[in-house]
């Protein structure tokens, strides 16, 4: 049986099996086999994780230990729990009519922020302005209709990873911000800080930045200084405000200083920074990468819920999950009549019933004509049983989503 167990009871004979710090980006140290020494113990709890998951089947077992389904089963009510609050998301525009803008303001973005890479790696001077005029535009689009920006954050391919991830936290705090009702000069500013968080990683030597496999500790060390490089590099941009500073340099820390790089802790870690830790963690967990398959939205929302209090900040947390839905766009979920649609759009006013492209039946294991179902519409009978992975029946969505 898979159970969750305190670091602080691992002992040897034990067999691992996820680490449970998949917060820390670029992370790759081995997260299964047998605890044989105690310098293994010592190592792990070095890592900062208050849990780790075992097998029971395959090692020692403990009183300490948690079943994994029970767990779940607490993270899924404090989902159910999420989806109780009040609405954050009021759109003016539809779907169709906003994806135009929206693919238009997205392109842009990573062609904006791709060709500020290249002027830092040349040694020019970061011109700010354009970045805040896009920063402008997406808050629009944010405003208009959130699902568009967000739906084409879920088509990604895993080789654009770095671009793609500046573009979706920019969308992730703009949502986040917007449902928490910061002023628009507050959002601007913070967008621009998501946007230009990663900006340092283009003086990070790219063999160790694309390394597909293991990073050494002294890579890692190299790889964690991206952060420092990009608040030097915004430190020194005429127009960057403090806010963009905030959002950006301290994106990697966490609650009990374990983070980077400055080690804060607590409230000495901005609410802007404290905000861009949950949806970095987020976006990063969710998204697949050289060295990282990436886990369902719905197992995004549990994830952060668990590294709540330690890591993350658990009232932010619940306002994220409040702000995205329960079932954030791109999260695909089997319903009651045996077939599987990919979420295109949350629900402002009940978050367990969003608008659904529905493509595939499970019953007879093919796909379908692609059909919306908006779960809310009068009428409806069909309901979500659960979101699912949707490569346990080898499907990619991303043909759905973007049509």
């Amino acid at each position: 049986m898979i159970k969750r167990l305190p670091v602080g009871s691992l002992r040897l004979g034990m067999f691992i099996t996820d680490l449970n710090n998949d917060w820390i980006p670029h992370n790759q140290e081995k997260r299964r086999g047998f605890i044989r020494r105690d310098e293994t113990i010592a190592g792990i709890q070095k890592l900062g994780a208050q849990y780790v998951y075992i097998d029971t089947a395959k090692g020692l077992d403990s009183n300490d230990a948690e079943p994994a389904f029970e767990v779940d089963r607490k993270n899924e009510a404090a989902l159910q729990t999420a989806a109780e609050s009040a609405p954050s998301d009021i759109k003016s525009r539809a779907l169709d009519e906003e994806m135009g803008r929206a693919r238009e303001v997205h392109n842009q973005a990573q062609s904006m922020v791709d060709n500020l890479m290249q002027d830092v790696k040349l040694g020019k001077a970061v011109d700010v302005a354009p970045i805040h005029d896009l920063a402008h535009d997406l808050k629009e689009s944010v405003f208009s209709n959130p699902n568009a920006l967000s739906a084409l954050g879920r088509i990604r391919e895993k080789d654009n990873y770095l671009l793609e991830h500046s573009v979706n936290l920019s969308v992730l705090m703009s949502v986040f911000g917007k449902g928490l009702g910061l002023s628009h000069e507050i959002m601007e500013q913070i967008i621009v800080g998501a946007l230009l968080h990663d900006i340092g990683k283009i003086l990070t030597p790219d063999e160790i930045l694309h390394k597909p496999g293991k990073l050494s500790e002294r890579e890692f060390q190299v790889m964690k200084e991206h952060v420092a490089h990009s608040r030097d590099i915004l430190m020194n941009s005429e127009g960057v405000g403090e806010l963009t500073l905030l959002t950006a340099a301290e994106h990697h820390e966490r609650l009990d200083g374990t983070g980077y790089p400055a080690g804060l802790t607590g409230e000495e870690i901005s609410r802007y920074g404290r905000m861009a830790a949950i949806a970095d963690v987020y976006d990063a967990i969710t998204a697949d990468r050289v060295y990282h398959k990436g886990i369902t939205p719905t197992q995004g929302l549990k994830r952060l819920l668990e590294w709540s209090g330690d890591h993350l900040d658990p009232s932010l947390v619940r306002e994220f999950i409040r702000c995205i839905g329960i079932y954030p766009v791109g999260t695909v979920v089997l319903l009651e009549s045996a077939k599987l649609g990919v979420v295109m759009e949350t629900n402002p006013e009940d978050q367990r019933l969003p608008v659904l492209r529905v493509f595939y039946n499970t019953q007879f294991r093919q796909l379908i004509p692609i059909e919306r179902l908006d779960l809310a519409a009068p009428g409806t009978q069909d309901q979500i049983v659960k979101a699912i992975d949707p490569r346990d029946h080898n499907l990619d969505v991303r043909r759905v989503m973007s049509l």
